[in-house]
């Protein structure tokens, strides 16, 4: 079976001298960084759609378990998201019955959040999801530990290099 990426290289047209210095697609690592992330969320769609979340609210939903109450600063500063992104994904949430968002007491300007009860049952479910995720992994489990340990110390790094670029 031919894959998309090499039917693209063999039908390339022929390059000349200048347009060779033009790195291809299939050797950038954003693209492959770019393909395994939605390749990741469609992994986990037929886990995560019985328990009614998605991957967005899923990653809140950990991060909430892990430290909650949380502010929306904190939940944001935690999944890489901006307040204006991330505000109507609790909004749903909320709405759904999973979190709830309220006023701190000492200081009215921050909102926090937290699961419900219903959020927190979720919970328990998690373990299945993980489970599923096993199934699609074309990597070992020390792969898949080193991996990560790498993506890490790259994500670490990207964000201390566009740090006040917003």
């Amino acid at each position: 079976m031919t894959t998309k990426t090499e039917t693209m290289t063999r039908q390339a047209p022929a390059q000349d001298a200048g347009a060779s210095e033009v790195p291809r697609l299939d050797q950038q690592l954003c693209f492959a960084l770019y393909s395994a992330s939605g390749l990741m969320t469609r992994l986990y769609r037929p886990l995560l759609d019985p328990l009614g979340l998605t991957y967005p609210q899923y990653l809140a939903m950990l991060a909430l378990w892990q430290h909650s109450p949380s502010t929306i600063g904190e939940l944001g500063a935690a999944l890489g998201l901006d307040s204006a992104t991330l505000t109507p994904l609790i909004k749903r949430m909320e709405a759904g019955g999973l979190v709830t968002r309220r006023r701190d007491a000492a200081d009215e300007r921050r909102v926090l959040v937290e699961p419900t009860a219903k959020g927190d049952a979720l919970r328990a479910k998690m373990k299945d999801v993980q489970d599923g995720l096993s199934c699609g992994m074309p990597l070992e489990r020390a792969e898949l530990k080193a991996l990560h340990g790498t993506l890490t110390r790259l994500v670490a790094g990207l964000r201390e290099s566009t740090a006040g670029q917003d």
